[in-house]
């Protein structure tokens, strides 16, 4: 009888194969302490455990191939700087010191501290980066603990690996060491690990409860990451059919490389603007290689994480000429940055605590920024000298009132004139747009596009906003919806007011990237995407074979309907149709 365990799909893709249950005792660390005689001893018990955790983490560096893409390397870079951060070499021992508390214990009160303030979060891909803290404290306590702290050593070519959480650098290694899929009890689609599967191409299944308890070492398996499901008791009928599914993909895979260098464009003739997300400066290349013509996001956080002072204007200039340089006149787009909370207390580590009860309505993102110049007006400097090596804009997230708009130009403007001032050369005509991702900026896009110079549609936010959920707390993410009608509505209305006002208007959410979606926005009048890189060819191939005067037709009729919540039927007929 075939057993269906359902997850979150990250990964687009399938894998047939047999399971490896990796069986890892769970951690558990309870209060505990020293005696003031042993201190030297824990000390240096400490201190072994994390050299160890860096020899552990620099082998699997050393394992990569040398023709690996950059951004991948960079997951396993930025958890070696986290065991070099004093948050995880110093904090330690002064509990040890000055608490008598033993090395697991104070690691992990230093653990919790650390967690609670990414749990504060406002935004959900940062409120994620906790599992890295995660990650990496399991990675020295498994150490102090002389525990198996690498069973990607062993020989899993060929199988779907089956555990209760993989780090970055588990996926890593794993993928390199022929693994075909892997499956996990913990993780979500923002987690590195899930954002990892995406980049290297291998089919992942996270959050399947108890998986390592239904599977059994050993039995063959399906992991389809699309559906989110892992097949297990295969009849020779569901065999068959997954492995001649196989074949299509790998083919239709090999075809679609094909559509690189084509022109994005409708079969009547419509462009299609196709644009890549970046998270770091190495990512840039990568969007254009798997076809993008320019950067719609380039998120800037990456500089304000792990460290003890905010980076200075320079240093913001480094990494924007880095993405801009390479680019070649290929248009960037860099979001300012969008951290914060109600009162901002910089730690040694560079993470902003919250103390306001909900930080997601707090002051973040552009109203951090409006209110703390010190922090706003070098990044907009530097901004503004990139300028001059490329087509670059300007994009402020969460507008929620014109003022905003407004204000954020002065400052723009305040900040043109003290280059002058400097000598320093800027692009002065150069592009500001916004972020649409409240519900009171989608209802206000009309005004908006009178003061911006184009509009980006940020869906992740969007939905959680006006539906009042929170996509990745487990009680409450089966609301998030994409095809509610007060979402369609809201979208629908930027890319009206856009259209109105001659600004052009881009979405660079995840719904964006979602071929399921596609044919409906560009049915809805969507002219822009952007998109992690992985996406870009499936969207391009649904653009490339789509009329667009037939899906304006169909989609206006589906909106007479949607108001009767049968969204999901509506689509379905859409994509089945041209």
């Amino acid at each position: 009888m075939t057993l269906a365990l359902m997850g979150i799909g990250v990964s687009k893709a399938i894998a047939l194969g047999t399971a490896f249950v990796v069986q890892r005792h769970p951690i558990d660390i309870t209060p505990s302490w020293i005696e003031e005689h042993e201190i030297e001893t824990e000390v240096e018990r400490f201190c072994k455990a994390l050299e160890m955790a860096r020899q552990e983490l620099r082998l699997v560096r050393t394992q990569i191939p040398a023709t690996t893409p950059t951004d991948i390397a960079e997951f396993l870079d930025a958890h070696l700087l986290m065991l070099e951060d004093v948050t995880f070499t110093e904090a330690p021992l002064e509990l040890i010191r000055n608490h008598l508390y033993r090395a697991e214990w104070a690691l992990q009160v230093r653990r919790d501290a650390i967690v609670r303030v990414f749990e504060a979060m406002d935004d959900p891909y940062l409120r994620t980066r906790k599992d890295d803290v995660n990650h990496v404290v399991v990675q020295i306590q498994r150490c102090l603990m002389q525990q198996d702290n690498m069973p990607q050593q062993r020989d899993v070519s060929g199988q779907v690996v089956i555990a209760q959480d993989l780090s970055p650098a588990d996926a890593i290694l794993l993928k390199y060491r022929g693994v075909s899929a892997f499956v996990t009890e913990f993780g979500g689609p923002l987690s590195h690990t899930a954002i990892l599967a995406r980049s290297i191409g291998i089919p992942a299944v996270l959050g399947v409860h108890n998986v390592t308890q239904y599977i059994k070492h050993g039995e063959l398996l399906v992991v389809d990451g699309e559906q989110g499901a892992v097949l297990a008791g295969l009849d020779d009928t569901i065999l068959n059919a997954y492995q001649k599914q196989l074949g299509i993909y790998a083919e239709h895979k090999q075809e679609q490389r094909r559509l690189i260098n084509k022109v994005s464009q409708s079969l009547d003739g419509i462009p299609v603007h196709l644009l890549g997300n970046i998270e770091l400066p190495e990512d840039a290349l990568q969007a254009i290689k798997h076809g993008a013509t320019g950067i719609g996001l380039y998120r800037t956080e990456f500089m304000y994480m792990n460290r003890g002072t905010n980076p200075d204007e320079e240093e913001h200039l480094a990494a924007y000429l880095s993405v801009v340089r390479n680019l070649d006149g290929i248009p960037v787009t860099i979001r300012t940055l969008d951290l914060g909370a109600d009162k901002q207390i910089m730690n040694h580590s560079g993470l902003y605590y919250q103390s306001t009860c909900n930080p997601a309505l707090g002051l973040r993102a552009i109203r951090l920024c409006l209110k703390e110049p010190n922090l706003f007006k070098p990044q907009i400097r530097a901004i503004l000298r990139a300028s001059t090596e490329g087509p670059v804009k300007i994009m402020a997230p969460m507008l929620s009132t014109v003022n905003e708009i407004i204000t954020t130009r002065r400052i723009i403007e305040e900040a043109k004139q003290e280059l002058h001032r400097d000598g320093l050369n800027f692009d002065p005509n150069i592009k500001f747009g916004g972020m649409i991702e409240v519900p009171s900026a989608a209802l206000s896009a009309a005004q908006f596009a009178q003061h911006l110079d184009f509009l980006s549609i940020g869906t992740n936010d969007l939905i959680q906003y006006t539906l009042a959920i929170d996509r990745v707390d487990e009680d409450v993410n089966y609301l998030f919806n994409p095809l509610h009608p007060a979402v369609l509505k809201l979208i629908r209305m930027t890319i009206v007011a856009g259209k109105r006002h001659q600004v052009p208007v881009t979405m660079c959410g995840e719904m964006a990237g979602e071929p399921r979606y596609t044919k409906l926005l560009l049915g809805m009048g969507l002219r822009g995407f952007s998109m992690q890189p992985n996406s870009l060819l499936d969207v391009k191939e649904i653009v490339c074979n789509s009329d667009i005067g037939y899906l304006t037709r169909t989609t206006r009729q589906m909106q007479r309907c949607i108001a009767s919540g049968d969204t999901e039927r509506l689509l379905d007929a859409l994509n089945n149709g041209k």
